[in-house]
């Protein structure tokens, strides 16, 4: 049965109960009315999700009632009947709100299916809004990890520059520290979470293409224009707009967005009309600013628009408490994505983590942690597969000393003791030497050779080919 309440409105008796009678016969929760005062009474206390308006009622005026049920209750549909349907009155009423507009006499048949129409459609639309809303609720700063002082902090202010609705926004810090999960976290969680979030790096688009990028052009503004073109402020409208890189803007593009801030009008390139920039501006740097207004090469009066609220996303070398909270993030997305089931680290693998730098922020630590999910079978990660940078951070990367596969692998009593040798080794190094060992102890037989090492025959024989073993 349909759980949709539906009030059907007319004073002919007869149309009335016909409509009632087909509806409640489609499965509908159905009540009427014959008069406009029944009808506001009816709509308050059955709150209906449509209605059936007729309108020429005795003591009311159809297109009213829909203006005042719209006005009460802007989700509500509304189908308009009347017996002197007109091109005038038929626009009036969807201009109104009304969602279709239909004349007596009409087929019940065409009625119920443009009534399941309808609501099939309203239906789809809640569904859509409420699975944002969780979404919204399950991505809660939900890639924004991290328990220190400095990263409450960034909450905070995230936090306020969402619900604020402040036009601008700066977002400072190196790279790999996360300024678009900032950005986004901000639109997600605004007044503004329905429009679109377009990002631009402003580093990556040549200077002669970034305006066009940015407003637009009209048709015959340049050679190749055959046509009008939305730029990215007009397809974000009601949005927001995350300029990275900000830094790397040329001049002449901070005078136009400097403006854009200011008079929040912009014009496509070729046109001569202003439109309305109505978008929030994010931007993002890993540059300094100051420094920039100081050489020449950042606008002074741009950067201090920019910089009403800034939001400095700490390096993780000072924030290393976090890195526990974030291993056990990354694992549990990798996880999901790979379809492995990584328990966590070894203590010796998490103090190797934290005593590294962390050049790459972020975004390299969920590169490491990729990476050895790929390589280690073992439920707890062992440091064997961290990159050598982390694992020696003081020596140098590189050695032309040969490795001696005796010295690189060892047996224990379990037979999976691996000990490195004193200048390290490359993985590839590692996998090429266990290959031929696989090879040697199987005479050759690639698929006894592959089943050994845990891989396919395919997999071996691209590898033999990769490391000239063929």
């Amino acid at each position: 049965m349909n759980s949709e309440r539906i009030l059907v409105v007319d004073d002919e008796k007869l149309i009335n109960w016909s409509l009632v009678e087909m509806l409640e016969d489609a499965g509908y929760m159905v009540d009427s009315a014959t008069t406009g005062a029944e009808a506001r009474s009816k709509f308050a206390s059955f709150q209906p999700e449509m209605i059936l308006l007729d309108i020429a009622l005795p003591d009311a005026n159809g297109m009213e009632l829909l203006q005042e049920f719209k006005e009460q209750d802007e989700q509500v549909m509304i189908i308009m009947i009347t017996a002197n349907a007109d091109l005038d009155s038929t626009v009036k009423s969807l201009k109104l709100g009304a969602d279709e507009y239909i004349g007596k006499p009409f087929n019940l048949d065409v009625i119920e299916h443009r009534v399941r129409q309808i609501l099939d459609k309203r239906r789809l639309k809640k569904q859509t809004t409420t699975t944002k809303r969780i979404l919204r609720r399950q991505n809660d700063f939900d890639q924004l990890v991290g328990s220190s002082a400095k990263m409450i902090e960034v909450f905070k202010m995230t936090k306020i520059c969402a619900e604020s609705d402040c036009k601008t926004i700066l977002i400072l810090g190196e790279s790999g520290t996360g300024k678009e999960l900032v950005a986004r976290a901000i639109h997600m969680h605004s007044s503004r979470a329905d429009a679109p979030f377009i990002d631009v790096n402003c580093a990556a688009i040549p200077d002669n293409l970034l305006e066009n990028e940015l407003f637009g052009h009209e048709k015959g503004a340049f050679t190749d224009a055959s046509q009008r073109e939305e730029g990215i402020f007009e397809c974000a409208d009601g949005g927001t707009v995350f300029l990275d890189e900000i830094g790397d803007m040329p001049l002449a593009m901070q005078t136009k967005i400097l403006k854009v801030i200011e008079t929040r009008r912009y014009r496509r390139v070729g046109g001569r009309s202003n439109l309305e920039a109505n978008v929030r501006i994010v931007t993002a740097t890993n540059q300094d600013l100051p420094a920039l207004v100081e050489q020449g090469l950042f606008r002074g009066d741009l950067y201090y628009r920019l910089n009403v609220m800034c939001i400095h996303l700490p390096p993780l070398r000072e924030r290393i408490d976090c890195i526990p909270s974030l291993v056990e993030y990354f694992i549990g997305r990798l996880n999901a994505e790979y379809g492995k089931k990584v328990q966590g680290l070894e203590k010796e693998t998490m103090a190797y983590l934290k005593q590294y730098d962390w050049p790459g922020n972020v975004r390299e630590l969920r590169n490491t942690i990729e990476r050895i999910m790929m390589l280690d079978p073992a439920p707890l990660l062992t440091p064997t597969f961290l990159p050598r940078e982390i694992r020696h951070p003081n020596h140098d990367l590189i050695t032309d000393q040969p490795v001696d596969s005796d010295t690189l692998v060892s047996t224990d009593s379990s037979g999976m003791g691996i000990t490195l040798p004193p200048n390290g080794i490359t993985l590839d190094e590692v996998e090429k030497m266990l290959i031929q060992q696989a090879l040697l102890r199987y005479d050759g037989n690639q698929t006894k050779a592959a089943n050994c090492l845990g891989m396919s025959r395919d997999t071996i024989r691209y590898r033999m080919k990769k490391f000239g073993l063929n």
